[in-house]
């Protein structure tokens, strides 16, 4: 065991030789000291790894000593002891961020929990995170191999990445790497299971299918519309389950959490592709059908996602929701400024629809910047880079705003992104689209295996540019390369944040409705 130093300064030091005892016993060192002058003091020779204070000390009192200490050492935890429950100490002490506050009389097993939890808090939390996982672990191998539907799929990606992100706060590397395992092996069963059934979803009225990407506003959104109250439909562009989980925390404080569902993105797991449909309620090939004005092909060098306020307009008329709306796309720092300027305006709106581009953003930076690529190395990383950002961000503004006008928002993305680090090479003119996750074009050349072919891309509701015109998806992590300067090109690519094939990373996608506190 670790050995740990703890510092207790107490009038009544003396009376406390039980207490210190049984710590001893334990195996801690303690040193003890009967004023805040000599704790100050000690504070100054040594380290102690936590420091108890009584509060109620002649001379200087205990929150006087614990500013004192707070300027020595401010990282070190202190638990503050009182026979006072006085709430205005209570306050201060707790202000002053302290690790504890108990009330006199003390027993010595209170002391001892006090100690583990403050100095031990991170390795037992691993330990029992660890243990609890492996229980698991069976549980959702079983799952996974068994012939499951998409709402099981849904349930096995929520499991995993609860995990992810447990044990991403731990520091057990190999039991990290046994979830790595495990994931890779859920992905390539989850692959099988797209290829078997993502057709059906799309050509069979009968089949048993999940909310995709062009039903969602119908199905999740505009059921919600209230003429005269306000409802903000946000969409973070390339946001996965496992961001939003570390994100909803932060929002816990101004909502409660009315739905917290899931949909599938529809393939090509892309902007141009699935947020197009999400806002124009209708799948890519009827938008190229119905819509050429607005519909940009591959075979274009227009920005893909420029027509989206008007696929979304078209979808609020053939619902007949003649509403009060608004659109905003949030790039820069200054429209996001912008957005919470004209936040009183969108108020007398019944829809407010924002997109908000920076995690998309960040994905590509780390694939081009290798400064980004160290700040966020791997997934927990990459989590954490997200989470700082939607801390500082007039994003998190906004839904404080919106908390407290009393409105409700239903948050989303459009698709999700894949760590890649395997290379699949592929072979095709050079009119074939430049994504890494998904090709398409004609006369494609390829092994096929680990990929999810469609050669009839009708059967898939997506627009056919010419006669030979098929669509290819990598799937698990696999990314597309050419046998041209194939090195270069892999060790540029390889271990980057992509979409637009088949994970449940990118597939499998957050929908929640929250309601303020307020």
């Amino acid at each position: 065991m670790q050995k740990f130093n703890i510092l207790w300064a107490d009038d009544e030091i003396d009376l406390l030789k039980p207490h210190i005892l049984f710590l001893q016993q334990k195996g801690y060192d303690i040193v003890t000291v009967n004023s805040g002058i000599d704790a100050v003091e000690k504070v100054e020779e040594q380290n102690f790894d936590i420091i108890f204070l009584d509060e109620m000390m002649p001379g200087m009192t205990g929150l006087e000593t614990l500013q004192q200490i707070k300027l020595l050492k401010p990282q070190v935890p202190v638990v503050m002891i009182t026979k006072s429950e006085e709430e205005h100490i209570m306050d201060d002490a707790i202000g002053a961020k302290i690790a504890d506050y108990l009330i006199k009389p003390i027993n010595p097993n209170q002391i001892f929990l006090s100690v583990k939890k403050i100095l031990q808090n991170k390795q037992l939390i691993s330990e029992k995170t660890n243990l609890s996982y492996q229980q698991d672990f069976r549980n959702i191998s079983m799952a996974y191999n068994d012939a499951i539907d998409h709402q099981e799929w849904t349930e096995i990606y929520k499991k995993l990445t609860y995990w992810e992100i447990e044990i991403g706060e731990t520091e057990n590397r190999g039991m990290h790497e046994v979830l790595e395992t495990q994931k890779a092996e859920a992905n390539a069963n989850f692959a099988k299971f797209i290829k078997e059934n993502y057709l059906d979803w799309l050509n069979d009225p009968k089949s048993s299918k999940p909310v995709l990407s062009h039903q969602v506003m119908k199905k999740h959104v505009f059921p919600k519309v209230r003429e005269g109250k306000p409802l903000f439909f946000i969409v973070i562009d390339n946001l996965r389950l496992d961001q939003w989980e570390v994100i909803e925390p932060m929002l816990s404080d101004y909502f409660v959490s009315v739905s917290d569902d899931t949909y599938y993105s529809i393939l090509p797991t892309t902007t141009a592709y699935a947020r197009n449909a999400l806002f124009s309620g209708m799948m890519p090939s009827d938008m190229a059908r119905f819509h050429p004005d607005l519909w940009e092909g591959e075979d274009t060098d227009e920005g893909k996602n420029n027509q989206e306020e008007e696929f979304l307009r078209a979808n609020l008329k053939r619902n007949n929701l003649n509403i009060r709306s608004s659109y905003h796309k949030i790039i820069q720092v200054s429209q996001g400024k912008n957005v919470l300027e004209q936040f009183n305006n969108m108020l007398k709106n019944d829809l407010n629809v924002l997109v908000y581009n920076f995690v998309d953003m960040m994905s590509h930076a780390r694939t081009d910047m290798k400064m980004i690529r160290e700040l966020a190395p791997d997934e927990s990383a990459y989590r954490s880079l997200t989470l700082s950002w939607f801390t500082h961000s007039s994003l998190f503004e906004l839904f404080k705003k919106i908390a407290e006008a009393g409105a409700e928002v239903i948050i989303t993305t459009d698709h999700g992104t894949k760590r890649v680090n395997k290379p699949y090479k592929i072979i095709g003119d050079r009119n074939v689209t430049t994504n890494l996750r998904y090709k398409q074009g004609k006369n494609l050349n390829f092994e096929s295996g680990k990929v999810f072919e469609i050669a009839k891309p009708e059967e898939a509701k997506l627009p056919k540019f010419n006669i030979s015109t098929s669509y290819v998806f990598a799937v698990e992590d696999y990314f597309f390369a050419y046998p041209n300067n194939y090195n270069y090109y892999v060790n540029y690519y390889r271990d980057t944040f992509q979409h637009g094939g088949v994970s449940l990373e990118e597939i499998i996608v957050p929908i929640v409705h929250m309601s303020p506190k307020s």
